[in-house]
């Protein structure tokens, strides 16, 4: 079972100065535990997930100009556009609940996307790749579940739900999504592989990398990537 006992990790206060803004970017193939990983540090540090994928998703539910675009792309487990996305990243940090800092979770996925987001002009305090190998990725991700409503994220094996198949947060239903069949894994992480593994190399370069190998626990690996954003 989740447990948050380490959700009370010691971190300096927060508010004031620029010194205390935490902007980060979280790395990793689908299903090496970003999204899970993002809760917690967002919790601990009190600044907002932002998920591309949960906005791009509510876009698509919403049947919005950006949400069609999206649609066949996601369906396939392909990339969506990197206009799309970035025009929706740009709407969502500007918002009030990001002075503080921000957790980036699936974006930037690629090179150019991660070169435009030096463009803008956001800074990021520093960047954590979760390593964890293909096989134990296509196992983790055959159970994970998601909110049709809300879009949480939750795990039949690592962080079930309180009632089965029913969200903890807003009571909506759990499902599968089409992009964690293990037939789109598959593609997804091919897809990784060649398209967004090369960020590692981006920020490296740029002295912002941290890699934390993921465990088999979830507080395990929360343990790790705590201590990593400390250092």
């Amino acid at each position: 079972m989740f447990s948050r006992s380490f959700l009370f990790y010691k971190f300096p206060p927060s508010g004031g100065g620029m010194e205390n803004i935490m902007n980060l970017i979280l790395l990793g193939a689908p299903g090496a535990g970003k999204g899970t990983q993002a809760e917690v540090i967002s919790k601990t540090l009190g600044i907002p997930q932002i998920s591309t994928g949960n906005i791009l998703r509510e876009a698509v539910k919403n049947g919005t100009e950006c949400g069609l675009k999206a649609k066949s792309f996601m369906d396939s487990g392909a990339l969506v556009p990197d206009d799309v996305v970035i025009g929706i990243l740009k709407d969502r940090i500007a918002e009030d609940d990001c002075k503080n800092g921000f957790i980036l979770d699936g974006f930037p996925r690629t090179v150019p996307q991660a070169e435009a987001l030096e463009a803008m002009g956001v800074r990021i305090d520093k960047v954590i790749e979760i390593d964890v190998p293909d096989e134990d990725i296509k196992n983790r991700i055959g159970g994970r579940r998601v909110c049709e409503k809300c879009g949480a994220s939750y795990h039949v094996s690592f962080k079930p739900t309180k009632v089965e198949g029913i969200c903890d947060s807003c009571g909506g239903n759990t499902v599968q999504r089409k992009d964690d069949a293990p037939e789109t894994v598959i593609e997804r992480l091919k897809t990784y592989h060649e398209t967004t593994a090369p960020l590692v190399d981006f920020y490296k370069n740029l002295g912002k990398l941290t890699t934390v190998v993921g465990k088999p626990t979830v507080e395990a690996t929360s343990e790790l990537m705590l201590a990593a954003i400390k250092a």
